[in-house]
């Protein structure tokens, strides 16, 4: 085996955990870290707050802008139910309005066809009147002339008309 020649060497030591470089592995590391710190504080996180503070900034923006845009569509929302609700108004007014004047329309109709038939059953009574009329004036010469075919065909005589006649009008009355 051989013997390091440097003086505090260990042999087979890993240098990390060598105890005679501690001051100089410390001085480093304070070194390192302190150039690391300064680079850090003075470059990379400066960057990086603005950065975030861009985000957020952004970000406040984007949602103040969700939230007026939902208003808005709040808005819009709300005024499609009032022209909704209006237009199912006007519609059911424009279909009672349809309904009264399809009703009055009917009721005219009706009242017109009423009037046609009472003047026509007015028509037909005087009709049926004139025709009782004149059936009424001939029933007593159909009974006289009835009754002196009767007492020919019964009786065998000769009856006058004047007698038949008179033998019918004491009948009747």
């Amino acid at each position: 085996m051989a013997t390091p020649t440097e003086p505090g060497a260990a042999a087979g030591v890993f240098p990390p955990f060598d105890s005679s470089t501690f001051t100089s592995q410390i001085l480093w590391l304070v070194l390192s870290f302190g150039l690391f710190y300064y680079i850090m504080s003075r470059v990379v996180l400066p960057r990086i707050s603005g950065i975030l503070e861009t985000r957020s900034g952004r970000i406040a923006q984007d949602l103040d802008e969700a939230n007026r845009l939902k208003d808005e569509s709040d808005a819009a929302h709300a005024a499609y139910e009032q022209e909704l609700a209006t237009a199912k108004s006007n519609a059911h007014s424009i279909a009672q309005e349809a309904r009264d004047a399809g009703k009055a329309e009917a009721d005219a109709k009706r009242a017109e066809v009423e009037a046609d038939m009472t003047k026509r059953v007015a028509e037909a009574e005087d009709r049926i009147a004139k025709i009782k009329s004149e059936a009424m004036s001939e029933v007593g010469t159909i009974a006289a002339d009835t009754a002196e075919a009767l007492v020919t065909q019964l009786l065998g005589g000769k009856v006058t008309k004047a007698e038949v006649a008179k033998a019918v009008s004491n009948a009747k009355g």
